[in-house]
Order: C-alpha cells, then sequence, then structure tokens
C-alpha cells in the first residue's frame, strides 16, 4: 500500500512539474512589459482538461528548454478563468498558440499538436 501511494504521489510532482515547465501564469502586468521591452512571447491559451492542450504542453516546455529559446517567455492563459484575456486577444477556443516579437503578433495557430509545425511557429519569434 505503501508503494502505491508514493507511486501516485510521483506521479502527480510529475505531472504538476511538466505544467509548470510549460510556461508561467499570464498576467497582463508581465505580457505589457515584456511586450513594451521587445521580448519575444508565446501565449498558450490552456485548458486543464483539454487534451489537445495536454498533447502541446510537453512539445513546448521541450522548445523552451533548448537555448535557442533561452529569451523567450512562454505565458499561459487560462481559458476558464481569464474570459477578458481572451477577448483581448480574440481567441474562442483553447489550445491557441500566439507568437509576439517586438509586440507584435508574428504567428498563430489553434489545435496544432505536431512538433515540426509549433517549432516553426516559436521560432517567428526569435
Amino acid at each position: 500500500m505503501k508503494s502505491f501511494l508514493k507511486v501516485l504521489l510521483l506521479g502527480a510532482l510529475f505531472q504538476s512539474a511538466l505544467a509548470l515547465a510549460a510556461g508561467q501564469p499570464f498576467t497582463q502586468a508581465q505580457f505589457d512589459a515584456l511586450t513594451q521591452e521587445g521580448k519575444p512571447v508565446i501565449v498558450h491559451v490552456h485548458a486543464t482538461w483539454c487534451p489537445t492542450c495536454k498533447v502541446q504542453d510537453p512539445i513546448l516546455s521541450e522548445l523552451m528548454k533548448s537555448p535557442e529559446f533561452g529569451n523567450v517567455t512562454l505565458l499561459e492563459v487560462d481559458f476558464d478563468k481569464q474570459k477578458d484575456i481572451l477577448k483581448e486577444f480574440n481567441v474562442s477556443m483553447q489550445s491557441t498558440l500566439i507568437a509576439f516579437k517586438g509586440g507584435k503578433e508574428q504567428a498563430r495557430s489553434t489545435g496544432d499538436t505536431k512538433q515540426p509545425s509549433i517549432e516553426v511557429l516559436s521560432r517567428k519569434v526569435l
């Protein structure tokens, strides 16, 4: 029984770590500061219940770990709780990725789960 609980706890910790590794929670103040400085930003409109988002998470996490994307900030908008941000970005679906460079939108995709095309979108901010 103890080993079962350990495995269960480790699994929960691993999932939490993956979620944190994928991106930072979106705040308007941080987004504004980053874009005003001309910093590259990728916004991921995310929902915890979304299977497509769950496929995107490890892809984005791996990309953001690479040195090439070291200056890119990944911000996650909570699809269920941040409706005002969805309106601001004109987003109607979770699993939407928006790439910003120099404060301007460079690319957008919704529902993409392919690593090569997510990488192409992400490179547009470099």
